[in-house]
């Protein structure tokens, strides 16, 4: 059986020790190495050619995320599954992410999710414990919520919508009124309300407007 190459990498000896002591027990999976900070990572990673290592973030002379860059960038077949405490998850899981971490976990996971992680991102997968999941929920949801209030299209109610596509497709505002069945000073109404919420001024914008919100196409 080939086993998975971990190397441990915590500021702490009895977190490494305990970790080790967990792993050893598990078949496919050898820690080949440890590192007390991000610099030792950095020269046991050239020393041991771990598959994986397990990158604490909060260490002296170079901390995880630095470490993992440059991790990534010299042996980009080594995995990076980050490490912190549970109170620091929801704060840095997107800067681990962003240094190239394949996966995130916090230290008082279970130890079954430590080994499910180190096998997940050894298959080439992304592992997020349930602290991180939890906080990309949350990112996008706020994101999606200012994203929404900031496009003015959102705030158009579905007639105008409707108006929008027809006026952009050419029709005259007799026109629309008469297939939708509305008045032709209701239509103004519409088209006049669509336009101050895009802040659009004149139909050849309102075109262009269209035509990049895919509304209508040439």
């Amino acid at each position: 059986m080939q086993k998975i190459r971990v190397l441990v990498v915590d500021d702490h000896t009895i977190v490494r020790d305990g970790i080790r002591a967990l792993l050893a027990l598990v078949a496919d999976i050898e820690v080949v190495g440890e590192a007390g900070n991000g610099k030792e990572a950095l020269e046991q990673v050239r020393q041991c050619c771990p598959d994986v290592v397990l990158m604490d973030i909060a260490m002296p002379v170079m901390d995880g995320l630095e470490a993992t860059r440059r991790i990534r960038r010299e042996f980009p077949d080594t995995k990076v599954l980050m490490l912190t405490q549970y109170n620091e998850g929801k704060e840095y899981v997107f800067s681990a992410i962003e240094a190239g971490a394949q996966g995130f976990i916090v230290k008082a996971a279970a130890s079954s999710d430590l080994v499910s992680g180190i096998r997940a991102i050894y298959r080439g997968e992304s592992f997020l414990s349930p602290i991180a999941a939890k906080a990309f929920v949350e990112d996008y949801q706020r994101t999606a919520s200012v994203r929404t209030k900031n496009d003015p299209y959102q705030q158009l109610t579905d007639r105008e919508r409707e108006v929008l596509k027809l006026l952009a497709e050419g029709y005259s505002a007799q026109e629309i009124a008469e297939s939708l069945v509305l008045s032709t000073k209701t239509v103004e109404g519409y088209k006049a309300s669509l336009m101050s919420k895009l802040d659009i001024h004149n139909r050849t914008e309102l075109i262009k407007y269209a035509i990049r919100k895919k509304i209508v196409e040439l």
